[in-house]
């Protein structure tokens, strides 16, 4: 089990899991819904099905290269720790389990779980061909607080989906920034990213403009959020603000010619910003 959470890096569940809690809460606050044990259980399989056969097959695919590149060869597929056909087992099962799970929620959700999948899915192949892969990936963690709230509501809204282009817009940013490590490898295997076409100075200039319209995303959603539910007030504008402020440490954090603090700016502090942001949203929602 330890060597498969660690194929597909469970604790970076953090960054979607919050939205897709946000997107529940959304729903279950409107005078027709209630709140429900088993629907938010269902939500949350869901996000774990998807995104381990998301990165499990990320990782199966890309075998070949993490193994020629020294900061990623010794990740479980190329290190020998998990064989490729396992790995694709885990993605099938993971796969089927995230259809299977729609299922139990709604007609929609079960119509549209094969497209989330081939958003998920064919975010893998796009660096092979295209810089724009940091904007799918974006895309694919952005399906979650419009999906977790059309599992309850049957039905789209504007609210979710603001949320869904602040966490597009925010994952494509910090995704250019963690790209910036592999520029020179990405260029040597003939790979597409935002770095190794533009270089590094304009990557996170590109990247700022990004986390700009994240920030945007992010202010006006808290401002509809306040128009439509009575009880958001001040609680979700200090998330809003507080997670604009991580967008603007993150790039204060990494330079073109210091990638030293490449970490503390992917993981930690967007993680952060992700749980702070999402858990007193949440709360502003409930009380």
């Amino acid at each position: 089990m330890k060597k498969y959470l660690s194929l597909v890096k469970f604790a970076h569940t953090v960054f979607a899991m919050p939205f897709a809690l946000l997107g529940y809460f959304l729903g279950v606050q409107l005078p027709d819904r209630h709140f429900d044990w088993k629907l938010l259980l269902l939500v949350v399989l869901c996000m774990v099905f998807a995104r381990n056969a998301a990165m499990a097959f990320n990782r199966y695919l890309d075998r070949n290269i993490d193994k020629a590149n020294p900061r990623t060869a010794t990740r479980e597929i190329p290190a020998g720790v998990i064989s490729p056909q396992s790995a694709l087992w885990f993605v099938i099962l993971n796969a089927a389990g995230f259809i299977a799970t729609t299922w139990f929620i709604n007609s929609l959700c079960f119509l549209l779980s094969p497209v989330a999948l081939l958003v998920i899915l064919g975010y893998s192949f796009t660096k092979r061909f295209s810089a724009l892969c940091h904007l799918v990936l974006g895309m694919g963690l952005a399906l979650a607080p419009v999906g977790a709230y059309i599992a309850v509501t049957g039905s789209f809204a504007t609210l979710p989906v603001l949320y869904g282009f602040a966490v597009l817009f925010w994952v494509s940013g910090f995704d250019i920034i963690y790209a910036l490590q592999d520029d020179d490898f990405d260029r040597s295997m003939q790979l597409h990213s935002i770095p190794s076409v533009f270089g590094r100075e304009k990557a996170l200039r590109l990247s700022e403009v990004l986390h700009l319209l994240c920030a945007v995303c992010i202010l006006v959603a808290t401002w509809v959020a306040q128009g439509s539910y009575p009880q958001v007030n001040w609680l979700a504008w200090g998330a809003a603000l507080f997670f604009t402020g991580s967008l603007v440490y993150q790039h204060l954090l990494v330079k073109p010619n210091d990638l030293s603090k490449v970490n503390l700016a992917f993981f930690t502090t967007n993680g952060v910003a992700s749980l702070v942001f999402g858990g007193l949203t949440i709360v502003d929602l409930l009380f």
